[in-house]
């Protein structure tokens, strides 16, 4: 992603984290990443250009510390339980994560519409930026078929593959309750290890 670009996302996460969205200025993101209103205006098109971008960054990072995580351990239970501890940490800190998890956007947020919208843009990150963004149905099973991927292996059979989905899925739903609920004591590491045995990873 160019630097200017990302920059930008930046600046724009910034102020989010400052004021709600409907107050966020295009300018004063401008300002603050050092080009120009121009410039944010060439890479994402307008507002809601910036809003879609800056939500599909934070789903592009989530998947990839999901990716970070299966990379982890060579034991699957642990695997799994990285995944759902990533989960919980990343949509603690991050409000964007969050909400894309759980489907509830405050007004704080900028909440663009995650069916695709009309792209007239010269920029491939900002015209897939305006396809689909992801649900919190895209996301489980997003991320349950990496992890059934991951902990299958390259020369699984689809009966191997088969045994795997439930356990997978039943670690992301797992996690996306302790996002919505966080545990207590023990964390999410205890509950995964409570609900999937040993054998069924």
């Amino acid at each position: 992603m160019p630097a200017a670009r990302e920059s930008l996302l930046d600046a724009a996460f910034t102020a989010l984290a400052r004021r709600p969205w409907s107050a966020v200025r295009m300018v004063d993101v401008a300002a603050s990443a050092g080009v120009s209103r121009q410039t944010l205006y060439n890479e994402f098109g307008s507002k809601d250009g910036l809003a879609r971008a800056l939500v599909r960054r934070a789903a592009d990072g989530y998947l990839a510390g999901v990716e970070r995580a299966l990379a982890g351990s060579a034991e699957p239970r642990e695997r799994l339980t990285a995944v759902a501890e990533w989960t919980s940490s990343a949509a603690r800190e991050n409000a964007l994560i969050r909400a894309m998890l759980t489907g509830c956007w405050s007004e704080r947020l900028p909440a663009p519409p995650l069916t695709a919208v009309p792209s007239a843009s010269a920029v491939p990150a900002q015209r897939r930026a305006d396809g689909p963004l992801p649900t919190p149905r895209d996301f489980v099973r997003i991320v349950r078929d990496r992890a059934v991927t991951a902990l299958a292996g390259p020369a699984a059979t689809p009966v191997d593959t088969a045994e795997l989905t439930h356990p997978c899925e039943l670690v992301v739903r797992l996690a996306l309750s302790c996002v919505a609920a966080p545990p207590g004591e023990g964390g999410v590491a205890e509950l995964v290890r409570a609900v999937v045995p040993q054998r069924a990873a």
